[in-house]
């Protein structure tokens, strides 16, 4: 059984051990220690990195409490090593995940609902609920976890003993045997946890939701906490700066300034169809005198294809319409008394095209080619 350092103090950066076991694996080795002070990889926490010995640390694995360092080198066994903690990336794991236990507990006092998924992942910190939750209710719980912080209050890690256990009403996600460790936040929350956290709430900085989505038949919701939510909205303002300049708007009006462009947008939208729909009806009045009629509609949106094609088809032989894309033509080809589907196969095999549809109209795409070779094509039919 591997010492668990990171138990008796989360805030330890540096320790000393000796090794007692080290072997080649696929990728590195995995060296075992008499004790160590990092974190293995486990409920929901991510293990930490660092230098063992000279070497870089990579991963951390218990394996039934022997705890599992994969490391970029070897160490010789036997010899004593100097162990240095990422720092950064351990306050980061412990601010997030006593941020998870502050909005969880909270959720669980307010609510009854269990977390029952929980995972601190790279961009944000997952928690999944067995009960739904409206946005005032995640407004709410955010801003009392965030009373919780601003409060400082102590987070307390203990193994109680079995008669005390028993008596205590804690979160667990699953049934423990032997000894179970208790990480209690006063008025907050009483988990049973193995991970590390804070000593104090405040070290968690803030917590603020980021995502909220439904989840199953409850929801999931993303956090981030400490230094991850002051980068996330350093972001967020400096996009916010960048739009509002691009909108010359204040940045507390930029949604304002959207909404008028989107107005703007819908107006001309709804402007340049009028326009298409002229265009291709002077078009159409170019070929009323043509038994196969092909009109070219640039403009025309490609949800009216199929009714211009039917309008274009009165009176003759046939009609496409064709309507220019990236890679060559959409088009919709109609006829009122001609079964149009043959002539749809041999436009899709003379020009690398597919389409289908009944007797009447056809719609598909065609590959590059000259109007004049499809007109021709449709006129031999």
């Amino acid at each position: 059984m591997t010492v668990r350092l990171f138990d008796q103090d989360p805030l330890m950066r540096e320790f000393t051990a000796h090794v007692l076991d080290c072997q080649k694996k696929e990728v590195g080795y995995a060296v075992v220690l008499d004790r160590t002070a990092f974190f293995p990889e486990g409920g929901g926490q991510g293990a930490d990195h660092g230098v063992l010995g000279g070497v870089q640390v990579l991963d951390v694995h218990d394996h039934h409490g022997e705890i599992t360092h994969t490391t970029d080198g070897p160490l010789p066994v036997g010899q004593e090593v100097t162990g240095k903690i990422d720092g950064v990336r351990r306050l980061d794991m412990m601010q997030q995940h006593s941020g998870e236990h502050i909005f969880s507990g909270l959720v669980h006092r307010l609510f009854g609902y269990d977390n029952v998924g929980f995972h601190i992942g790279t961009e944000a910190v997952t928690m999944d609920f067995n009960g739904p939750m409206s946005e005032k209710d995640v407004r709410r719980v955010e801003l009392l976890a965030n009373e919780a912080v601003w409060a400082n209050l102590p987070v307390q890690a203990s193994v109680p003993p079995k008669e005390e256990l028993q008596a205590m009403a804690y979160r667990s996600k699953k049934p423990i045997d032997g000894d179970v460790r208790i990480v209690r936040i006063e008025g907050v929350d009483t988990c049973a946890c193995c991970g590390t956290h804070v000593p104090y709430t405040g070290a968690v900085g803030q917590v603020k939701v980021i995502g909220v989505m439904k989840y199953k038949s409850g929801v999931r919701i993303s956090i981030l906490c400490g230094r991850r939510a002051l980068e996330y909205e350093n972001a967020m303002q400096d996009q916010m700066r960048e739009s509002a300049r691009m909108l010359s708007a204040k940045p507390l009006e930029t949604a304002d300034a959207v909404q008028r462009l989107h107005d703007e947008r819908d107006a001309l939208r709804v402007r340049v169809e009028e326009l298409g729909l002229r265009l291709f009806e002077a078009e159409a009045a170019r070929v009323a005198d043509c038994d196969v009629r092909v009109v070219v509609a640039d403009m025309l949106p490609p949800s009216y294809l199929r009714k211009a094609a039917g309008r274009l088809s009165e009176g003759a032989k046939m009609a496409l319409v064709l309507a220019p894309r990236e890679d060559g033509w959409s088009f919709a080809l109609s006829a009122q008394a001609l079964d149009v589907r043959p002539a749809t196969k041999a436009l899709c095999e003379a020009f690398g095209g597919k389409g289908g549809g009944p007797k009447d109209m056809t719609q598909g795409v065609l590959g590059h080619a000259d109007v004049d070779q499809i007109r021709a094509l449709l006129e031999r039919q």
